[in-house]
């Protein structure tokens, strides 16, 4: 009796699942992609409970007649190759040819849709991966795929979802993406029947970058272009002024992909070198294009680029050979989201408290995941340098201040240490120890704004600044919602 056997279909394609079906984003990026291969110019995305209850996308493409409507739920069918030799040449988005028959085998799904040769559309009822019925009905031509009580047959793997808000977090950061990269396309996105999103199709990408990015960028934005040995790179990045406490407004894109690299993010940071204050990100959005066989799109993403959102492993470095630090490597001794120098190149740094208490860490820019924050790092050139930063218990009145340099950094020294102190992020902590103080106190100050500021954020910004509203208004900042994810500082 032979021990090996071959898998029946419907366990084969829950274990394909499981590298196409990370997350509700990953189900929305498998259709939408499809509904663009498709030529649609609107596609409208329907999300219950962050996709846990419910994913609805549905286009009007050019559709699906009944056969082709059955042959793209087996695996490996599509209609994008040919043969061997348009594999290593993808110029379509939506290639991933278990992709379907996966999401199918792991929830409750439907798909609708009618090409323009069919007097009637084709409705495929599928239940963890077994086909119910199929039937004519009516409808328009298109395709509408729903995709119902994910993971309901897969307990392990629902569980390993977060909440419906971190999920819809990165179904919002997905569907950005694809508005930045197609405004001819108008996207609409809605959660829980209220509308996150809705993207009309813009003349201009220029229209649709500020729209995405928000209205103060809109005169603060600086095109790029380049060509060299075969690759172009072309979009808009915000000028210095212009930043963000994080990196989630920065969209990089390789052949109209949204991607996530780090060398790429480095060489964008390395323009601004010198221009930023520690801790800000610049905003843009970046546009490269290579020909197609130079690049696999179809190779799954490594367990760690999967997991970017999840603290990366404690890497030290032995101590650098340098007694000092040059003065102009300030910028560079800390990382832009991750992204860390050689050690030679780290500065110590510290930060002010309001009072005599021990300097406490202050956060630096959240992680790529964004999840996570790491404290500031105080090193010296005698002990090794460590990404995973430690505690320091120096107080501020330790120091001997010994001067400015580019009107950033307070220079100090301490016995035979130097310190380089940013005296925004300085200036920022005492403000918010005062803060702290008031709403311990219970009394706070505050004083209304003659023209309200608005302020316009992302969906994950949103999510996250809801629930503690009656808590800045404890401490004297009124804010209300003016909108889905707009709010009127007050």
């Amino acid at each position: 009796m032979s021990v090996i056997k071959i898998l029946p279909e419907t366990l084969s394609n829950k274990i394909a699942a499981g590298e196409v079906v990370e997350r509700p984003a990953s189900i929305v990026k498998e259709l939408v992609e499809n509904a663009i291969d498709a030529q649609s110019t609107r596609i409208t995305v329907q999300v219950e409970r962050g996709g846990l209850s419910l994913i609805r996308v549905s286009d009007n493409g050019t559709g699906m007649g009944r056969d082709d409507a059955l042959l793209c739920l087996e695996r490996y069918a599509t209609s994008k190759l040919a043969d061997d030799q348009d594999l290593f040449s993808i110029s379509t988005l939506g290639f991933r040819g278990e992709a379907v028959p996966s999401i199918a085998s792991v929830s409750n799904f439907s798909l609708v849709t009618r090409n323009a040769a069919s007097e009637a559309a084709t409705e495929i009822i599928v239940s963890g991966g077994k086909i119910k019925h199929v039937r004519d009905v009516g409808a328009p031509e298109g395709t509408m795929v729903e995709v119902r009580q994910l993971f309901f047959n897969v307990p392990a793997r629902r569980k390993f979802l977060k909440s419906a808000a971190t999920e819809m977090g990165h179904i919002a950061d997905m569907m950005t993406g694809f508005a930045l990269c197609r405004p001819d396309i108008h996207f609409r996105l809605s959660h829980d029947d209220k509308t996150i999103k809705n993207w009309p199709a813009a003349g201009r990408l220029l229209d649709r970058i500020t729209e995405t990015l928000g209205r103060d960028t809109r005169n603060n934005l600086n095109e790029i272009a380049a060509t060299a040995i075969g690759v172009e790179v072309s979009g808009w990045i915000s000028a210095p002024h212009i930043t963000r406490r994080s990196s989630q407004r920065i969209y990089l894109f390789v052949n109209g992909r949204m991607i996530r690299d780090r060398g790429l993010q480095y060489a964008l940071f390395e323009g601004y070198r010198g221009r930023l204050v520690k801790g800000t990100f610049p905003m843009a959005v970046v546009f490269v294009r290579v020909p197609f066989d130079r690049i696999d799109v179809n190779v799954p993403p490594l367990p760690w680029e999967r997991a970017a959102d999840r603290p990366l492993p404690l890497k030290c470095y032995p101590p650098p050979r340098q007694e000092t630090v040059p003065f102009g490597t300030a910028e560079r001794g800390m990382g832009y989201d991750g992204l860390r120098p050689r050690s030679n190149d780290m500065v110590p740094t510290a930060v002010r408290p309001s009072s005599s208490e021990p300097v406490p860490a202050w956060p630096s820019p959240a992680t790529e995941g964004g999840d996570q924050q790491t404290p500031l790092t105080e090193t010296s050139t005698t002990e090794p340098v460590c990404e995973q930063p430690f505690r320091m218990s120096l107080r501020f009145s330790d120091l001997a201040i010994v001067g400015q340099f580019h009107h950033t950094y307070i220079v100090c020294e301490s016995g035979q240490e130097i310190f380089l102190i940013d005296q925004h992020a300085a200036h920022e902590r005492v403000v918010f120890e005062k803060l702290k103080k008031r709403v311990r106190a219970r009394k706070p100050v505050s004083q209304g704004l003659l023209v309200p500021e608005t302020v316009e954020l992302t969906f994950r910004e949103s999510a996250a600044l809801e629930p503690v509203l009656s808590e800045l208004e404890q401490a004297g900042l009124l804010l209300e919602q003016f909108g889905q994810n707009t709010y009127i500082v007050k």
